[in-house]
């Protein structure tokens, strides 16, 4: 069975020529946003695990269609005509994005999170459900429904624990139909998980696998295929592209046996009154069962043209560069003495553009403000719908979910538990990163100094 591909380790702030790369170009980069003290300056977006700046070529490409938009499926016209066939051939072009095999199929959602649900939907009953508890919400919490029986698994501190504590769980569990719900990458702390080593182990137990690719696909190739996983879930808005679409794309045995996850026009082949005055419905096997309603077709035909522009960019190009980027910014987080970057397997595991970190003296709130006010950056801060892996990596206890993306509240007589998280990629200037590191060791700086008074 094909290996998953390998990534390099944490990379020398010291970027290799082929590293050596213009970013992609990205809208935004223009933008001017106020300071506190009256000047503007252009905005550093630096979050890009919650939606990345769109790629100019996405906007092009939406642009120069727009004139031609019209409904898809079934419309006589010239421009629907086109708009289906634009429609379709986005499919084609993110299951090759993919590499997904013969027979698989492509359904467009509203994103991870709606495609997570989707397949939750379309499980048989009695599924058992594992996810690990450092999971996104979207990947652990979409199972707790009627008829499915979800399995939180420990946190492990290791892939090879990651992949023993799935093996202990799958050789106590009982027969049944059983899934794996995997991240790709974390969107906390940015590291990529074991994908291919627990989808084998999933594999030999029977059990399918759907993979989180919502961090891992904007940084990394994803090849259904080699990682021998049955879907695969993804977000446009973190892929360069705008306009709310998403992917869950993969085997069609489950998705084809089970009630639309809409019911409505489109997803139905044939309906009919009967004389007892019900309605008999035929619904269509394959994509169109789970689109019913008007397409989004725009933001398809978006997420269709981010994949072709990075696949065109090369993947393992925009990667190198990533990686040198990503060593400049953790080479300069270590030399903050009051700044403590969070990790699940330890400094030197692969990830990808996604940090997340604490400074002494600061709640993530505050911190991140500062940021924004001072220095036009722009990052995130509180849990990052991931309050069981932030928590834990805090040293707090863990707690019942809150409201998603707010910070943590103060435990009894503790502190309060939340963190700042900067993420970049394909579109981020080397001078954003310059910037970030320079407004930490101003700020830790200054903070430091307050306290020595």
């Amino acid at each position: 069975m094909p290996a998953q591909p390998a990534l390099a380790t944490r990379p020398s702030a010291a970027p290799s020529p082929a590293a050596v790369r213009a970013p992609l170009p990205v809208l935004g980069l223009d933008v001017e946003v106020p300071l506190a003290n009256g000047a503007t300056v252009p905005h550093a977006a630096l979050d890009y695990a919650a939606s990345a700046p769109a790629l100019r070529r996405v906007w092009d490409d939406v642009a120069a269609y727009l004139p031609h938009y019209a409904a898809v499926h079934r419309g006589a016209g010239h421009l629907s005509r086109l708009s289906t066939d634009l429609y379709e051939e986005s499919r084609e072009t993110v299951a090759g994005f993919l590499d997904l095999p013969a027979g698989h199929q492509v359904v467009f959602t509203r994103g991870t999170t709606d495609s997570l649900n989707l397949l939750a939907s379309a499980l048989p009953a009695g599924t058992r459900v594992y996810a690990f508890a450092g999971e996104h919400h979207a990947s652990l919490l979409p199972w707790r429904r009627d008829g499915l029986h979800p399995v939180c698994l420990p946190l492990p501190r290791s892939p090879r624990r990651a992949v023993a504590l799935l093996e202990e769980a799958l050789a106590a569990a009982p027969p049944g139909p059983g899934l794996l719900c995997v991240t790709g990458a974390s969107n906390v702390t940015g590291e990529v998980w074991p994908v291919a080593e627990l989808a084998r182990t999933a594999r030999r137990h029977g059990v399918r696998v759907v993979l989180d690719a919502a961090q891992l696909a904007p940084h990394r190739r994803v090849s259904v295929r080699e990682l021998g996983v049955d879907w695969v879930a993804l977000s446009g808005h973190k892929l360069y592209a705008p306009f709310g679409a998403g992917v869950l794309a993969g085997r069609s045995d489950w998705l084809d046996d089970a009630e639309p996850y809409l019911a409505g026009g489109g997803a139905s082949r044939a309906v009919e009154r009967r004389d007892d005055g019900t309605v008999a419905v035929e619904w269509h096997r394959g994509p169109a069962r789970h689109e019913a309603g008007s397409p989004n077709v725009v933001g398809v035909h978006a997420l269709a043209s981010a994949c072709r522009a990075l696949s065109e960019a090369g993947l393992d190009a925009l990667a190198a560069r990533e990686e040198a980027l990503l060593g400049r910014l953790l080479d300069g987080l270590a030399g903050v003495p009051e700044a403590r970057v969070l990790s699940l397997f330890g400094e030197d595991h692969p990830r990808v553009g996604v940090v997340s970190f604490t400074v002494d003296g600061w709640d993530g709130s505050r911190f991140s403000a500062a940021l924004s006010e001072e220095y036009g950056i722009g990052v995130r801060d509180g849990l990052f719908c991931a309050h069981p892996l932030v928590r834990a990596l805090l040293g707090g206890a863990p707690a019942a979910p809150a409201g998603c993306g707010a910070a943590g509240a103060a435990p009894p007589g503790g502190r309060r538990l939340d963190a700042v998280r900067v993420s970049f990629g394909a579109g981020t200037p080397d001078e954003h990163i310059e910037r970030f590191l320079t407004a930490v060791r101003d700020l830790a700086g200054r903070e430091r100094r307050r306290a020595d008074r």
